[in-house]
């Protein structure tokens, strides 16, 4: 396991399982990382709501009002 990982638990459906069971064995994809990348698609669709996180619009407008200073 990369050091960069951590362990966790979470709890899903049988029929989550069974879903992720058959498209991983058919896929050859390990189920934790179909849900990494769910986890991911999430963080994506909700990353104005983290706090903390700047867009690269607001690094882009920062850079230019510096040089602008």
């Amino acid at each position: 396991m990369a050091s960069n990982k951590v362990v966790t638990t979470i709890y899903i459906t049988r029929e989550q399982e069974e879903m992720l069971k058959a498209l991983s064995a058919r896929t050859k994809v390990a189920m934790a990382e179909y849900i990494r990348q769910g986890i991911n698609l999430i963080l994506q669709k909700y990353e104005d709501e983290i706090p903390g996180q700047r867009s690269l619009f607001d690094v882009e407008t920062t850079a230019t009002l510096r040089r602008d200073e």
